[in-house]
């Protein structure tokens, strides 16, 4: 018997596969938030899935009354002072790549990027932790915000050349035409038509940056300094047994990230609109 025209089978291998899938990812983080409202002793006396009978913040007090509020500041002046200078050098150097590639010192500049992107971060720990000592920044935000501005660039620029070398050349020798200098028209032309890209880029610094490990664990001492992450790391040392606390302080972690990630997502489609738009 022949198909009805407009009807296909249900793929049930991919339907399952997804439940599967889905079931993965939401269960642990299911059994994270409902545990960081547990407390100590009702988590050890109740299921471990089962929803809190009587849900409580103490893990939550716990966590800020240890200096968590001076960890996520940290962090924020940390991730804020190397993303906004990141993205901004990159963008700069990608338009400069692009539109006067062909002299000798961007062509060598562009090369270093590259090589920038084939040298892992671990390699660089030694020379690093060097650099920082010698100039007295160790044990200091500012010694974490330098080696971090110095990772993210050479993938920014990779990601930003790409998308500045799809402009139209036209529309930038309208721009000369109408007598806009190259400053305005980086910022007036360029910059509005790849914005898709900047905040790609953006996010994914942001991401990084909030989420290392490494860095401040080589580059810092103090406790005053530490960062959320290496914050976490001494809370699941100081309450390895009060495991609603742990969570708690992974919660709370976590909060910051997802936010970047809806606002962020909601400025990269009404940038695709824009650009489409055009």
């Amino acid at each position: 018997m022949a198909r009805t025209p407009g009807r296909e089978r249900p793929n049930w291998v991919a339907g399952v596969t997804s439940l599967v899938w889905l079931a993965i990812v939401v269960i642990p983080i299911y059994w994270i938030v409902i545990t960081s409202f547990k407390t100590q002793n009702n988590y050890y006396a109740t299921n471990p899935l089962a929803p809190p009978t009587e849900p409580s913040l103490d893990a939550y007090r716990l966590v800020v009354e240890s200096d968590f509020p001076l960890y996520f500041l940290n962090s924020l002046i940390v991730t804020l002072g190397a993303v906004i200078p990141a993205v901004a050098v990159s963008f700069m150097a990608a338009y400069a790549i692009v539109r006067s590639g062909r002299t000798r010192f961007l062509r060598s500049a562009n090369w270093l990027f590259l090589t920038g992107l084939a040298v892992p971060h671990q390699a660089t720990v030694i020379p690093v932790y060097l650099i920082i000592i010698r100039l007295n920044l160790y044990d200091s935000l500012l010694g974490l915000i330098l080696p971090s501005i110095a990772f993210a660039i050479p993938l920014s620029v990779l990601i930003l050349t790409n998308f500045i070398r799809d402009v139209p050349k036209e529309l930038f020798e309208s721009m000369r035409m109408d007598g806009a200098t190259e400053w305005g028209t980086l910022w007036r032309l360029a910059f509005p038509l790849t914005r898709p890209a900047v905040v790609t880029v953006t996010i994914y610094n942001a991401l990084t940056i909030w989420n290392g490990f490494m860095l401040p664990l080589i580059l810092t001492q103090s406790p005053d300094k530490r960062t959320l992450p290496l914050a976490l790391w001494s809370f699941q040392g100081q309450y390895s047994i009060n495991v609603p606390a742990v969570l708690a302080s992974v919660v709370l972690t976590t909060l910051p990230i997802l936010v970047l990630y809806v606002v962020g997502r909601r400025q990269l489609l009404s940038g695709l609109t824009a650009g489409f738009g055009k």
